[in-house]
């Protein structure tokens, strides 16, 4: 896996009756929001001990044909819900996506443009790992009609590299940045930091490095021991809590310096070339998820007038290849309760360090500003937003702050 950027695989679906006002009268919307597509491919070479998406290590029997046409399968069967809506963004992430051969993600793209309308510049994404396999494919890939490709590099630390079980070493790494260079001019670099046993002039060293190479977006992520992994169970000496913060310190005011704008949580780009597929997210637009254990998050008409539902696809490959078939591609789907909509808009927003127009609230949710209007007040009086007409934004000690500002937002 490359990326820690996926809220379509982290968004855990809320089970409620249905999505209305309060008062029990119909959300309503203008227009429906931006519309993406995320599609999983889930297979790894080897599963990474930190990792706790969908990923399953890829096997001899693993048939990429049949897993193409399944995604062909499971976004017809979706179509309907999306009918006539123009799609600005694709991602492609996983897993390993960059494990598909050139032919599979040219047939696969090629399907997607018949069945869906594309913006003329729309964005499309893929997750790589730098393993020397892979980047002999990057040719392809853009021949493929990829546009925008992410590199997982996490350290040019072999060291650190090989503790993250990472499958390449820092001069693969270091090959595939500049064939991508080639290939892309809009690319991403993934580095983690707070590595078992790293110091700061270690992880400095890292961005040092990725500097180097002048990439127009940079996420930085710290190592976190996630449930169900094999750090979870065994972890690794991870440095200290104030060394982190010294590392995430050091590293915004290096980027800063550098001429990256710190747009998002932990997402670093040069002016016009932020990821346009996550803005989306967090901008609380719609995307659908197709493969195993995509999620995806739909505004939809209905007999009272909109509803916002989320989706989840069968999870383990096997099981998703079958209920395909058998035309039962989505494992679960609820409505978003009204009461829990402020919430869900403000968790995603307020990632954005530049904050949101407040008029964004209602387009996206169907609902007044003025439901969260005093505990977005009370919030600016401790420190924690900027509140202006035109702007609503997180404060540093806010983005400090963050999870215990939304909780303020949770549905009672």
């Amino acid at each position: 896996m490359s990326s820690r950027s996926h809220p379509s695989s982290r968004i855990i679906p809320i089970a409620v009756a249905g999505s209305t006002r309060a008062g029990g009268s119909p959300l309503h919307f203008t227009s429906p929001p931006p519309l993406s597509l995320y599609i999983h491919v889930p297979w790894c070479v080897r599963k990474c001990p930190y990792c706790d998406f969908n990923s399953h290590e890829a096997r001899a029997e693993n048939d990429e044909a049949a897993y193409v046409a399944a995604l062909v399968a499971d976004l017809e069967s979706a179509l309907p819900s999306v009918w006539g809506r123009k799609v600005s963004t694709i991602f492609i992430g996983g897993g390993t996506p960059s494990l598909l051969s050139g032919e599979a993600l040219h047939e696969l793209l090629n399907a997607v443009r018949m069945r869906l309308s594309l913006l003329p510049e729309a964005e499309v994404t893929l997750e790589a790992n730098p393993g020397t396999a892979e980047a002999g494919k990057f040719a392809a890939f853009r021949a493929a009609g990829v546009n925008r490709l992410s590199l997982g590099i996490q350290s040019f630390n072999d060291r650190h590299l090989e503790a993250l079980g990472r499958i390449h070493d820092s001069a693969e790494a270091r090959a595939a940045i500049e064939l991508a260079k080639t290939h892309f001019e809009r690319f991403n670099l993934d580095l983690m930091y707070g590595l078992p046993q790293q110091s700061q002039a270690e992880a400095m060293a890292d961005l040092e490095t990725a500097l180097s190479f002048a990439p127009p977006h940079l996420s930085c992520y710290q190592l976190t021991l996630e449930p169900n992994t094999l750090f979870a169970a065994r972890p690794p000496q991870l440095p200290e809590g104030d060394t982190c913060a010294d590392m995430q310190d050091a590293i915004e005011a290096r980027l800063a310096a550098a001429g990256y704008v710190h747009y998002e949580t932990s997402a670093f780009a040069r002016p016009g070339y932020q990821c346009r597929h996550n803005l989306n997210y967090w901008t609380f637009g719609d995307y659908l998820g197709i493969g195993a254990g995509a999620h995806g998050k739909l505004t939809l008409p209905d007999h009272s007038g909109f509803s916002v539902q989320r989706q989840m696809r069968w999870k383990q490959p096997k099981q998703y290849l079958e209920q395909v078939a058998a035309g039962q591609p989505v494992q679960e789907q609820h409505g978003v309760g009204a009461d829990e909509l402020p919430f869900e808009f403000l968790m995603n927003a307020l990632r954005l360090n530049q904050g949101f127009d407040p008029a964004l609230f209602e387009q996206r949710t169907g609902l007044p500003l003025l439901l969260v209007r005093g505990e977005l007040e009370k919030a600016a009086r401790e420190g924690l937003l900027t509140l202006a007409p035109d702007c609503i934004a997180p404060t540093e000690r806010g983005r400090r702050f963050l999870n215990a500002l939304l909780e303020r937002f949770l549905p009672g």
